[in-house]
């Protein structure tokens, strides 16, 4: 009989194979997606790069956000990650488009519950607000 752990590595291996999770960032979150996509893709989950791809002072969210917020309402991402210097602008731009549950958060019961309870598929956090160790 498979241990408990075997089992639940097994079916975390193979939960990161299935989740498609996008990324994307301004200017102010830009420092934060590069540690995020790093830490993701390390972990073994694939992980589609949404943008910003250089630091620009002066792009601004929406060019980044909406795309990602479109692939996962099209279902192409299960999740997304969107970052900009507060969070508070990326969230408000995923949130325009149908089907997305976007929530700015700060903590990991916020984060939990919003998946769980909320049904969150884009969390968004602030590049500026968020510390690279929580998120």
């Amino acid at each position: 009989m498979e241990s408990r752990q075997n089992i639940e590595k097994e079916n975390n291996t193979h939960d990161k194979e299935l989740m498609r999770i996008g990324i994307a960032a301004d200017h102010g979150g830009f420092e934060l997606k590069v540690q995020l996509l790093a830490a993701l893709t390390h972990a073994g989950y694939m992980v589609k790069d949404f943008g910003a791809w250089e630091l620009v002072d002066g792009d601004n969210y929406p060019g980044f956000v909406i795309p990602l917020a479109k692939a996962v309402s099209s279902g192409k991402m299960n999740r997304g990650l969107a970052i900009c210097g507060s969070g508070v602008g990326a969230c408000v731009a995923a949130n325009k488009v149908p089907s997305v549950r976007a929530a700015l958060i700060s903590d990991t019961f916020s984060a939990h519950q919003g998946v769980e309870d909320d049904d969150m598929n884009v969390m968004c956090l602030g590049g500026r607000i968020t510390g690279t160790a929580l998120a």
